[in-house]
């Protein structure tokens, strides 16, 4: 008897997601075996499979008419199929599956021994892996939001080198750069917060909770409260829409119209009224303060926030709290505001290229395997991955750390202080030859030049000598060893 686990889905999620579970289940029965069925319908996930019963399971089975994610499913033996096979034999898929599943390797997690690269890989996947709760959810939305910001901001920035900065008015229409602008700001950008709202809402009640969410954003867009009223919106559409999924319940006849008309008609009224009614303009009024205090910043405030910012990416590197300096920091870019973008990306950037450069400077601190991950750990920093740093600090964290949060926090203050400007929310040094896309290059450079240094200075001071290696990183022999 074999222990098998199957996740079914067709594209509207009604009938054939919950007949292709039926007939594995009847299939499954009739071989002797035990099988577990997660449902994808237009309602969400249901008898959703957890980890321990993956881990028993001998084999994956996958009937399905639209994509499903398959990476909780590393290493395991994986069979692929349609609904309609499931439903017409679901024995003979059961059979199959047991005769001919392959294991899937793609996304399995790198062993200890990996390069740099992979163990940053590792982490990420670990920490994604440990997240739950509202922070989960946030990051889903930010993580869809994300595509939308880099292009919109690089098009707008790209109209601006094409037709100067009043490209977007009449006297420019038809004009390359007024297209393109068009494409960016009216059409990427709008997206923004509304995508952010829904998939917040997915992320908490599956597709119940998309409609409602991005309901909800454009709320947000069009009341002025940006995108923290996107997040209120995302996080409201998505718990009413759960709330209703699990309270609501319906006879079979009616069944079909819960997924496709009654969760998205009431949750989107629920969070469309508060967002009119109750929290749009509040939030907005909020944001306008938070905005015209960032525009109007004196040297001062601008290189305090400049070093909590910094501070901030460098703590726990791709962890909760730099992922709040940069969602705060994205979010602004809606509004205009891009000088704490153009901070926290300098700030992100510097501890892996200040580790790269101490390892390359201040070889008798780093081991031989530490020095050979400084090379790949700059790429990582110049591409603005902050968990480059993540491999160097787990073995040494008492030093690292505080070392990465100081040359970090230069970069965010002088950042700020300069009066550097990023149009996007992401690239490292691959945007900075777009024109218009950093604002005050020369003086942002700088900035990373001055943190990564700080950083690389603070590694030397902090961390001692490792016995039995030379300045040059030769290994020294012992003077027994001599003997």
């Amino acid at each position: 008897m074999a222990l098998i686990v199957a996740i079914t889905s067709c594209p509207t999620g009604i009938a054939h997601t919950f007949m292709a579970a039926e007939g594995l289940q009847r299939g499954a029965e009739s071989l002797g075996h035990t099988i577990k069925v997660e449902t994808q319908g237009s309602v969400g996930a249901e008898n959703t499979l957890t980890a321990a019963d993956i881990v028993a399971a001998e084999v994956v089975i996958i009937a399905a008419d639209t994509k499903v994610d398959l990476s909780r499913f590393a290493g395991k033996r994986i069979y692929e199929t349609s609904t309609k096979a499931a439903i017409h034999d679901g024995a003979a898929v059961i059979k199959t599956a047991l005769e001919q599943a392959k294991p899937k390797t793609a996304g399995a997690v790198a062993p200890a021994s990996a390069d740099l690269v992979d163990q940053v890989a590792a982490a990420k996947a670990a920490r994604a892996a440990g997240v739950a709760g509202p922070y989960k959810h946030l990051m889903t939305g930010v993580s869809y939001m994300l595509p939308f910001v880099v292009a919109g901001g690089l098009l707008i920035a790209i109209a601006f080198a094409f037709g100067g900065i009043y490209v977007y008015e009449d006297a420019n229409r038809g004009t390359l750069g007024w297209a393109l602008f068009q494409i960016g700001g009216p059409s990427a950008f709008a997206l923004m917060v509304p995508i952010l709202a829904g998939f917040i809402a997915f992320s908490i009640a599956d597709r119940p909770g998309l409609a409602p969410g991005m309901i909800g954003g454009m709320l947000a867009s069009s009341t002025g409260s940006g995108f923290l009223g996107g997040i209120l919106a995302g996080f409201i559409a998505g718990y009413a829409a759960l709330w209703l999924n699990r309270n609501l319940n319906l006879p079979k006849t009616l069944a079909g119209l819960k997924p496709v008309l009654i969760l998205p008609l009431l949750s989107s009224l629920f969070v469309g009224l508060l967002m009119v009614y109750v929290i749009g303009q509040p939030v907005s009024s909020a944001l306008n303060a938070l905005t015209a205090w960032l525009q109007s910043m004196e040297q001062s405030s601008a290189l305090v926030l400049g070093l909590v910012l910094g501070a901030m990416m460098a703590f726990d590197m791709g962890g909760p709290v730099n992922k709040a300096a940069y969602t705060f920091a994205t979010g602004l870019l809606a509004s205009q505001v891009t000088t704490p973008m153009a901070a926290v990306m300098a700030a992100g950037m510097t501890p892996p290229l200040g580790l790269a450069l101490a390892s390359l400077l201040f070889k008798d601190r780093f081991t031989v395997e530490e020095r050979e991950a400084g090379k790949a750990a700059a790429v990582l920093g110049i591409s603005f991955i902050t968990e480059g740093a993540i491999p160097f600090a787990a073995k040494d964290p008492f030093r690292v750390i505080p070392s990465i949060m100081v040359g970090s926090a230069v970069a965010g203050a002088l950042s700020m202080v300069f009066g550097a400007t990023l149009a996007v929310p992401h690239g490292g040094i691959f945007v900075l030859p777009i024109p218009n896309a950093v604002g005050n290059l020369p003086m942002y450079i700088v900035a990373i030049l001055a943190g990564t240094l700080v950083t690389a200075g603070m590694l030397y001071v902090l961390k001692r000598p490792i016995a039995g290696v030379s300045e040059s990183g030769a290994v020294v022999a012992s003077q027994g060893a001599a003997d």
